[in-house]
């Protein structure tokens, strides 16, 4: 494929537009072998599907990809048996095929049809995936030409995976089944289903009822007098598990489930208190993070784990269960006399060094039915069960240490494959954790680190983007987190690295935005949205404002206008930055090279008001601690806004370069938030401030948190949802940082910052 090259004025060299003449095969992820040459075919309503007739599994695939060519492309393929004539897509299984592995295909477009063969259904199915694209290079309906493209394709690695936590929100057997069609679409292969966790217990064990009668519902926390929410959760019977297994393993994906253990035990141990350590029976919890409840080691928690995997193992033929082994914080065990006289008894030294052991037992189990144990890096703590493969989540390092020791590993490492960090720092953006990961950062992503040979390396069996849902109430949340990252992961996983090229993949993802479009996929466009910046200061000096358009993939052409209306490819393309005179409004576009949008058009307003107001986004953390999340009013919101960029460890926030002359009043727009964030040893980090009052002020310094007090703005009482602070700033001249500390209790809400604005004297604070 030919690479772009730049076609604006030589000061837009910084955007790549995409590639104009030739068609880029619009694939994703790449093949690891394409050329394009001959004469290609052009696909219509006559055109059948072929299969061999009694082969089952074809025609499976055949009808799987008539259906999505349907679907997309409103193209309806018959599919049909026997020996094909010119003119067909034809999907034959071949044990000759050219292709090194059982997901490996080989797809040819001639004049006389595309044909498609594999050794096993697995690359059939890949290969009609491929064909699919193939006849979706554009938005648009009906007869499509296809490229003559010749693909000799298999994947890098055999484990390329999505993460799906089910336990912190509860996705409907319909929303799983469309994040499992949207995996085969991307060629991935494996989905690991978290079903449980302190926050909810979400699979049916017929053997022990309270589970899902208890552990698979909370009711969420609240604020003051705000009014008590409905109770929230939900749990898949083992019917709806047994349709979605199978939903899957017809699109080729094997679910892991994974079942928490010893730690993130909480909705467990809320249904039977008798597994705890404590034997008194907490909530549910609604506390995201770290929660203190473990399993007890007796000998009847094990038994009770067992049987529960027992009926696990049953529902999911996999290889491979997943036993969780993280974030066990032992606090329980150390003060446990029953502990304690375990491990003397077992000769273990060290409660790590327990849930080795622990973990072993379930090793050991699993092994002895044939299945392998899996689980997070921590496992590693204590020493590991010698079978246990290791899914590296705290960084690399655990990937590192696991393989040099001979485990298999998975490369999942937060932050970098964490699909909860926000994809931005746009204004617009929604919740999520930062520092936020972009589409190239996905793209460029190596699963096999540098530090291990290449023995060691063949024990990388891939990589895996995880899904923590905390902060994601409704699919939408999930697919605005999701997508298109993951098709950056899916070349990523599937590709071989020498030909990765992170332009190329630019090429092709307005075709892949279309397909998430005709399918309803709610895909972030942060990488290609259009970023709006002046210098605010200077402009409220000067009446005018110098304005700077950028995008984060630097791809495509922008077009801005100062009139109000929406930017087009008629619209003044911009190539330098230009001056504009207050008030004005910029809105602006990034476009591919037919035209298209690549996201939506993104709107500045550029007046006094608006340039002397910090939104929740453009606040940043107090000096101590570089902890940040975007949390929404509450846990279970059902809209994707507002949002408040917060750091629970300290409630404080810092508005940088105040231009302050003339500023005689301030308005912080607020939220009272749940403080629902489980912090174990790490709450002692909580930053508390002396406070006047017994519920609290806003307190506004000026230069650092430890400077002249400005202003001190008193808390309401009655606690509402959302509410205004405003009153006087003390006079000051020139331009200064201003910290904005609230000394509310640590043991009430977290507030929120929802903006920020300065006041001038000329006029009232509203």
């Amino acid at each position: 494929m030919k690479k772009t090259s730049c076609v604006l004025a030589i000061a837009l060299c910084g955007l790549t537009a995409f590639a104009h003449g030739a068609t880029p095969v619009n694939l994703i992820p790449m093949p690891a072998q394409l050329s394009v040459n001959g004469q290609g075919f052009t696909v219509t309503a006559q055109t059948p599907i072929v299969v061999d007739s009694g082969d089952a599994d074809a025609r499976r695939t055949a009808e799987y990809l008539a259906s999505l060519t349907a679907h997309t492309r409103h193209l309806q393929l018959a599919v049909k048996t026997g020996v094909p004539d010119d003119g067909a897509i034809v999907l034959k299984r071949d044990p000759q095929a050219p292709v090194a592995n059982a997901e490996g295909y080989a797809l040819d477009v001639t004049p006389q049809g595309i044909r498609i063969t594999a050794r096993d259904e697995a690359g059939l199915f890949y290969g009609a995936v491929t064909a699919w694209q193939l006849l979706t290079p554009s938005q648009g309906s009906g007869d499509v030409r296809v490229e003559p493209v010749h693909i000799r394709d298999e994947p890098r690695f055999a484990w390329r995976g999505m993460m799906l936590d089910s336990a912190r929100h509860f996705w409907t057997p319909v929303e799983v089944r469309s994040v499992i069609d949207q995996m085969a679409q991307h060629k991935l292969n494996t989905l690991h289903w978290h079903l449980t966790d302190d926050q909810g217990w979400r699979i049916e064990i017929k053997r022990y009822p309270e589970l899902t009668r208890i552990g698979a519902w909370r009711t969420p926390p609240t604020v003051g007098k705000q009014p008590q929410p409905a109770r929230y959760g939900g749990f898949y019977t083992q019917d709806d598990i047994k349709a979605i297994v199978a939903y899957a393993a017809e699109r080729h994906i094997t679910v892991v489930p994974e079942i928490d253990m010893p730690g993130h035990a909480q909705a467990a141990v809320a249904s039977y208190p008798e597994l705890g350590v404590t034997g008194t029976r907490p909530p549910v919890s609604v506390d995201w993070g770290v929660n203190p409840y473990l399993y007890n080691v007796d000998d009847h928690t094990l038994q009770f784990l067992q049987n529960v995997l027992d009926e696990v193992m049953a529902l999911f033929p996999s290889t491979y269960i997943h036993v969780g082994g993280d974030e066990a914080v032992k606090d329980q065990w150390k003060a446990s006399a029953a502990v304690q006289a375990r491990m003397k008894a077992l000769g273990i030294k060290s409660e790590d060094a327990m849930q080795s052991w622990f973990i072993d037992q379930m090793g050991t189990y699993l092994a002895a039915h044939d299945r392998r144990l899996i689980g997070w890096d921590e496992i590693l703590e204590g020493g590991v069960p010698a079978s246990a493969t290791v899914m590296s989540w705290r960084g690399t390092q655990g990937a590192i240490d696991a393989a040099k020791l001979g485990h298999d590993v998975v490369l999942s490492p937060a932050p970098q494959l964490y699909l909860d960090q926000m994809q931005s720092d746009l204004p617009d953006e929604t919740t999520g954790r930062l520092p936020s990961m972009s589409l190239q950062s996905y793209y460029d992503f190596e699963a096999v680190p540098k530090a291990l040979s290449a023995a060691q390396a063949k024990h990388v069996l891939g990589m895996q983007a995880n899904l923590w849902t905390e902060h994601m109430p409704t699919m939408r949340h999930v697919q605005h987190n999701v997508f298109p990252r993951i098709a950056a992961l899916s070349e990523a996983a599937w590709t071989p690295t020498k030909e990765h090229d992170w332009r190329g993949f630019l090429d092709r993802m307005p075709s892949q935005l279309a397909r998430y479009r005709v399918q309803d996929i709610a895909y972030a466009d942060s990488a290609f949205a259009a970023s709006i910046d002046t210098d605010r200061n200077v402009a409220i000096s000067s009446g005018q404002a110098n304005v700077k358009l950028s995008n984060q993939a630097k791809v495509g052409s922008l077009h801005y206008t100062t009139d109000g209306r929406e930017p087009d490819a008629s619209s003044p393309l911009y190539v330098r930055p230009f001056t504009v005179k207050l008030p004005t409004t910029i809105k602006a576009v990034a476009l591919a090279a037919d035209g298209t949008p690549l996201a939506e058009a993104r709107t500045r307003v550029l007046d006094l008001p608006s340039l002397r107001t910090r939104s929740t986004g453009e606040l940043e953390n107090c000096p101590g601690s570089d902890f940040r999340l975007r949390v929404q009013p509450t846990p279970d919101a059902t809209s994707m806004a507002p949002t408040y960029l917060i750091n629970v460890f300290d409630n404080c926030r810092l508005y940088r370069a105040a231009k302050l002359d003339g500023i005689a009043a301030i308005r912080v727009e607020t939220a009272s938030l749940p403080r629902n964030y489980a912090l174990a040893h790490e709450a002692k980090l909580v930053k508390a401030y002396p406070s006047a009052t017994p519920q609290g002020e806003l307190v506004v310094r000026m230069d650092s948190c430890k400077g002249k007090q400005l202003a001190s703005l008193p808390l309401p009482t009655d606690q509402p949802a959302t509410f205004t602070l405003k009153g006087d700033l003390a006079k000051q001249a020139g331009t200064h940082d201003l910290c904005l500390v609230f000394t509310s209790p640590i043991t009430g809400p977290i507030y929120g910052v929802g903006a920020v604005t300065l006041v001038p004297a000329d006029k009232p604070a509203p």
